[in-house]
């Protein structure tokens, strides 16, 4: 009778060890991890207080990046309003930074740039806004975070104009993990989402 009791002891114990091992490998499991869809590009930007800005300086830091146009009424206005409480949720996180580049580079200046971070409340070390060489930003915009198709760039660079309402979430190691509409809100919640599973990674 001992031995008996002593084999069904040792029996569930080994059912209760396999089936937690089970559980928590499903759990797991279900944590899909974001894929690597692309590598940013080296570039070298001038951001809204005129500081020359590159790559290098996202390096070890979540950033979420933006393409729009200051002048814009359209999707813009709705676009960072959505990236401003992205923003306001991480602004005090260490390890977390926005890339906002002007698609229109002729109109928007440096003080025109400041002006317009300035209106959102933004800090120059955590969400810049950047401009620069109009072939160069739409090179990162379609090689580098896959927010446009790379075919519109057969046309002559004087000719184009990206419109996009899409943002792109990079990692701490460069690499873009995930594509979101900036402007439907339950792609911006779980744009929240993954900002702060590769803010722990």
């Amino acid at each position: 009778m001992k031995k008996k009791t002593l084999f069904y002891i040792g029996f569930f114990s080994v059912l209760l060890i396999g089936f937690y091992i089970v559980m928590v490998t499903l759990t797991d499991f279900e944590k899909v991890k974001l894929p690597v869809l692309a590598t940013v590009q080296p570039f070298s930007f001038v951001r809204q207080d005129s500081v020359k800005v590159s790559q290098k300086e996202m390096g070890g830091k979540v950033v979420v990046a933006e393409y729009f146009f200051t002048t814009c009424k359209g999707i813009c206005p709705k676009m960072n309003k959505n990236m401003k409480e992205v923003y306001d949720t991480f602004r005090d996180r260490e390890g977390f930074m926005i890339i906002s580049h002007t698609v229109n580079p002729e109109n928007d200046s440096i003080p025109v740039l400041r002006h317009y971070a300035d209106s959102m409340g933004a800090d120059p070390a955590k969400w810049w806004f950047v401009t620069g060489d109009k072939a160069a930003l739409y090179k990162a915009a379609r090689e580098s975070y896959l927010l446009d198709d790379p075919q519109n760039s057969s046309k002559n660079i004087e000719e184009q104009f990206l419109h996009t309402q899409f943002f792109a979430l990079v990692d701490k190691q460069g690499r873009v993990r995930g594509i979101y509409d900036g402007i439907k809100k339950e792609e911006v919640a779980q744009l929240t989402k993954d900002i702060e599973e590769l803010i722990k990674e």
